[in-house]
């Protein structure tokens, strides 16, 4: 066990990711979770079946179904989509047109196949996306020919990019002049044919603390990466720095953005024609999210807004001329103001119409804004017949305005549908909306109900929460099986969305599904986040443990049926519900968790999360170790059952944290259990196989502390 100050930590030599005694630690304690947990058997099945091996069977078929919908991003002709399912594991880049796309069998051009690719350079790479260059010529007809395509080993945030020809379908060596850019936390992103922003690691000095990118540099094609011209250099304690062009013809613009941490930004315009490059200021608080399409500047301040005499409040979207602005003679209109129930959670911008999703106690809707004749700004409600979460995106902002309209529930699949707001009459309604694709159910959900309920926390905030459950619940001769589900943090908001493999792995088996819309998260705008930063990080906790009593109290179930799982800052609050509360729950489950915040900051990106820990090298610790699982551990206490779940290759939340619990928790002789995937990074799984198998392993656990076993049939 850690001192409760954090002078000493008999555990620290598990932070060696791929040391031997370490990984000799993790291979033995996953033998452990696997010997216990494969031995479960299915209730269900006659034979006598493993039920982590039926698990990972029914959700294994979910993930690499082949009648999912195939996100994609239009580009010039094509639509554009990765693609993972049994036959290619690693998965698929490919396109088609949208008229195939509207099809049922479309027919696709396979880009590239990185199986095929890994087997060839014998190497473990992981899609992290592509961006392709807009052509000039693009409104003649010009076709799309060249992309930036990033890989990563093993899933890890650290990838490469290496330019791609769409024409000949293989990488443009770097010998022929192709753009390369070697393994870090960095980015290259297209300005021109011949011209790239790049930022990585070029040596000694030009990381910072956190491992991300300090420098920006312009490259230009034929020269040496340690040659690319050097434009922005941010401080070392600094969070990452980003460049970027919009190449919106006629109004291209050149980005660097100081991100000194989470909502903590200083935003560059770039003047490229000057020698060296001239930065000009973005004359925002530091806390405001600003951005710029065509003529219009958007800005989304985070605290109140004091500008050109009036007052924006926080939460709120306001637009104006952004040449003006930059001018100093800023004309500003605000868009949204959020109410106590209201909050902006997300915008979509086309050609010519702004489109928010607004939360109203944590349920969408839509609202399209957009300048009539005179210049005016006209708002209208858009597609109100819509019930669920809604997603809206455009299809491409530069050219027109189609949006892609994605529509989802807990117990709804997915709904994909095409949209055009180019002409939207008096009385509001928008064009209809053609269903483009459809998901399949994967579970059965007859007989299960979605149903939201407020919680009262310590300080007498009401907290939503969702539950899904069987309409015959209360009937029930036993507790039911319930798993509750949170995050809290960095203004991530949790929604309804289709639970796919939750469904199939714990719904139809009898159990119950809470989600907890906590403080930390974004639900109610910036300051639902802002309540639960630092010192009053103990308010998340206090309304997680809120929601579970009120299960509780309404008799939902029992503690020993109660069961919380969270992942990330979600594995912290899973944490703090093992050492602060572990009276209520008979079971708790941490994936890729913080839980030792004396060292946070010290292991891979952990100083960029500062601002919302606090610091604890200064006078922080105090706060910060009331809310830091591993200091928090105490001998005589009954710790529920425990499972934890990490990644070796994960660089953003070091799997020390969990090793080091779980070794603690050990040295009490606590129920605990741990499981390390080699791959995945801060997923926890690199394929659809690993996920599969670590889900199933996860679930079994649930089964067998809370749930005897999936035997709770309903």
């Amino acid at each position: 066990m850690p001192a409760s100050d954090g002078s000493t930590d008999p555990h620290q030599w598990l932070e060696e990711v791929t040391g031997e005694d370490a990984l000799a630690w993790v291979h033995e304690r996953n033998a452990l979770a696997e010997s216990e947990l494969d031995q479960v058997v299915d209730p269900r099945a006659a034979d006598g079946a493993p039920l982590a091996a039926t698990l990972q069977r029914e959700i294994l078929e979910i993930l690499d179904a082949t009648d999912k919908i195939p996100g994609v991003v239009m580009r010039g002709e094509h639509l554009y989509n990765f693609w993972t399912d049994a036959e290619h594991e690693r998965g698929l880049w490919r396109r088609t047109t949208l008229e195939s796309y509207r099809g049922e069998d479309p027919d696709w051009e396979i880009l590239l196949d990185l199986d095929a690719l890994n087997e060839a350079e014998g190497e473990d790479w992981v899609w992290h996306g592509a961006s392709l260059l807009r052509p000039a010529g693009l409104a003649e007809g010009e076709p799309y020919r060249r992309a930036l395509v990033d890989l990563s080993h093993g899933g890890s945030d650290a990838d490469v990019t290496r330019e791609f020809d769409l024409e000949t379908l293989s990488f443009v060596p770097e010998s022929a002049g192709g753009f390369v850019r070697p393994e870090a936390k960095g980015s290259l992103s297209w300005i021109d044919a011949d011209t790239v922003w790049v930022s990585t690691d070029f040596g000694e000095g030009t990381m910072t603390t956190s491992g991300y990118a300090r420098q920006a540099r312009l490259w230009t094609r034929g020269t040496a990466l340690s040659e690319a011209q050097p434009v922005h250099e941010i401080a070392a304690d600094d969070m990452a720095v980003f460049a970027g062009h919009d190449s919106t013809p006629g109004w291209e613009r050149d980005w660097v953005i100081e991100a000194h941490a989470f909502y903590d930004s200083t935003i560059h315009v770039v003047d490229r024609t000057t020698q060296p490059p001239e930065l000009t200021r973005v004359d925002v608080p530091r806390d405001l999210e600003a951005n710029a399409h065509r003529d219009l500047g958007i800005f989304h301040p985070r605290s109140d807004w004091d500008v050109a005499g009036s007052t924006f409040p926080a939460g709120s979207l306001v637009v104006g001329d952004f040449a003006r602005f930059q001018a100093g003679e800023p004309e500003l209109h605000m868009l949204f103001e959020p109410t106590e129930a209201t909050s902006l959670a997300d915008m979509t911008i086309t050609r010519s119409t702004i489109v928010l999703s607004i939360l109203e106690d944590v349920v969408h809707r839509l609202e399209v804004h957009y300048r009539d004749e005179h210049g005016a700004w006209v708002q209208r409600d858009l597609y109100p017949e819509l019930r669920g979460s809604i997603g809206v995106a455009a299809v491409d902002a530069d050219v027109d305005d189609r949006v892609w309209v994605t529509v989802t529930g807990f117990l709804e699949p997915t709904t994909l549908r095409l949209g055009d707001l180019a002409e939207i009459p008096a009385d509001g309604e928008a064009s209809d909306l053609d269903v483009i694709k459809t998901t399949p159910p994967r579970f059965d959900a007859e007989g299960l109900d979605v149903s939201q309920h407020f919680a009262t926390s310590d300080d007498g905030t009401r907290i939503p929460y969702f539950e899904i459950s069987r309409q015959d619940r209360a009937e029930a001769e036993a507790p039911v099986p319930t798993l509750l589900y949170g995050y809290g943090g960095f203004e991530i908001s949790l929604t309804p969305g289709y639970l796919g493999a939750i469904g199939k792995a714990w719904l139809e088996r009898g159990g119950t599904y809470v989600l907890a819309n906590i403080r930390g998260g974004g639900e109610y705008g910036p300051h639902w986040h802002q309540a639960a930063l630092t010192e009053n990080r103990h308010r998340a906790y206090e309304d997680f443990s809120s929601v579970a009593k009120d299960l509780l109290e309404r008799g939902v179930t029992d503690r020993d049926h109660l069961a919380v799982r969270g992942g990330s800052n979600g594995g912290l609050l899973t944490g703090n519900m093992v050492t602060l509360y572990p009276e209520l729950f008979g079971a708790v489950v941490i994936q890729v968790p913080l839980l030792d915040m004396k060292r946070y900051s010290h292991l891979l990106a952990g100083a960029s999360w500062m601002a919302e820990y606090g610091d604890p090298d200064t006078d922080d610790w105090e706060f910060v170790r009331t809310f830091s699982p591993y200091h928090l551990l105490a001998e005589g206490t009954d710790y529920p059952p425990t499972f934890l779940l990490t990644s070796t290759r994960d660089d953003r939340v070091h799997p020390g944290h969990a090793r080091k619990f779980a070794a603690a928790m050990e040295s009490l002789g606590a129920d605990v259990r741990s499981w390390e995937n080699t791959e995945g990074g801060h997923g926890g799984a690199a394929t659809n196989e690993q996920a599969a198998r670590m889900n199933a392993l996860m679930y079994t656990f649930l089964w067998n502390t809370i749930g005897d076993a999936g035997g709770q049939s309903g």
